[in-house]
């Protein structure tokens, strides 16, 4: 059996853009109004399972009182780690580590931004997560609120796309997207 597994990127955040990461920003009202836009006459959900992030867990406490079904946060579902490039965006970083920047862009799993989280490592975490919400929810709908790192990962393997080909995959704020994850942990973009 399969889990349907949606997939909603949070909303705009009141610290804008750039390398997020574990940075816990608030969503702006635009933010709000992105993810309440999305998940509009989508559903049925069994459950909502969020990123523990505020701009991911607070749209899903609301949305899982409107709708009365169970919320979870997993905390392996949040973005990954930049390191020193936390907070600050591409265009500061051409100006102080451009090459590092080319190198991370090229191949995000050859290069870790410093003091940074590995790629690998981080997708053994999302994917690690994503095989524990398989086996618990198998067979059900789950909404999955969480970053634009976790869902480009997702994507582009649903997708069968070259690992360095990852920071291609497109995931705009408020962004919904559909997968069915397979008991053997395979991923296929239902669309």
């Amino acid at each position: 059996m399969t889990l349907h597994l949606d997939l909603l990127r949070h909303g705009e955040t009141e610290l804008g853009g750039g390398l997020r990461g574990s940075l816990d920003d608030a969503l702006t009202e635009k933010g709000w109004q992105q993810m309440r836009e999305a998940v509009l006459a989508q559903g049925p959900w069994d459950r909502l399972v969020s990123s523990p992030l505020q701009r991911c867990a607070r749209f899903a406490q609301e949305l899982g009182g409107q709708l009365g079904v169970p919320v979870a946060l997993e905390k392996d579902l949040q973005e990954l780690h930049f390191g020193a490039w936390e907070g600050q965006s591409a265009a500061a970083l051409m100006k102080t580590d451009a090459e590092a920047l080319g190198l991370f862009w090229a191949d995000p799993y050859s290069f870790t931004p410093p003091q940074g989280e590995p790629v690998a490592d981080f997708s053994l975490r999302v994917r690690t997560a994503v095989a524990r919400l398989q086996s618990t929810y198998v067979g059900e709908r789950v909404l999955l609120i969480s970053h634009g790192g976790v869902m480009r990962l997702l994507l582009a393997q649903a997708r069968g796309m070259p690992r360095e080909q990852l920071l291609n995959v497109e995931v705009g704020h408020g962004a919904l997207f559909s997968l069915s994850v397979d008991a053997d942990g395979g991923l296929r973009e239902v669309i």
